[in-house]
């Protein structure tokens, strides 16, 4: 696999009080996949309201290939919503960690529900399926 396939995931956080501009961004990615209008978008996931594996807070997460990063990172950048944006590697802990982009306000992570290193099971289900 190239660079520009390597695969990224993307955790964009709501509260309640923003979950229909969450359910807005995630309405409006989905469009995009659908007609092809952001390449390399390959999976937009569905609103989970309530923690989510490490997430503590309620998300929705979309898969996209390394190349769509400056797009997407102008996307969440205006949304005006959290985001973790990472790569999706071997190392479940480091992709959350430090190969992890934060926009908007960090949130404490659970740290203790990812998949020891060589063992990411989240690298199976990339673009096909969320939680």
């Amino acid at each position: 696999m190239n660079d520009a396939d390597a695969p990224y995931h993307a955790h964009v956080y709501y509260v309640p009080e923003q979950r229909d501009q969450a359910d807005a961004l995630r309405l409006r990615l989905a469009a995009m996949k659908q007609s092809g209008g952001m390449p390399g978008l390959l999976f937009v996931g569905q609103l989970r309201d309530g923690k989510a594996g490490p997430h503590p807070i309620s998300q929705f997460e979309f898969h996209y290939l390394k190349r769509t990063l400056p797009t997407v990172l102008e996307i969440l950048e205006g949304s005006g919503l959290t985001a973790l944006v990472h790569p999706l590697t071997d190392d479940d802990l480091a992709d959350h960690t430090t190969l992890a982009t934060w926009i908007g306000d960090r949130i404490e992570l659970d740290l203790s529900t990812l998949d020891p290193p060589g063992q990411n099971k989240g690298v199976p289900r990339f673009g096909k399926t969320d939680f």
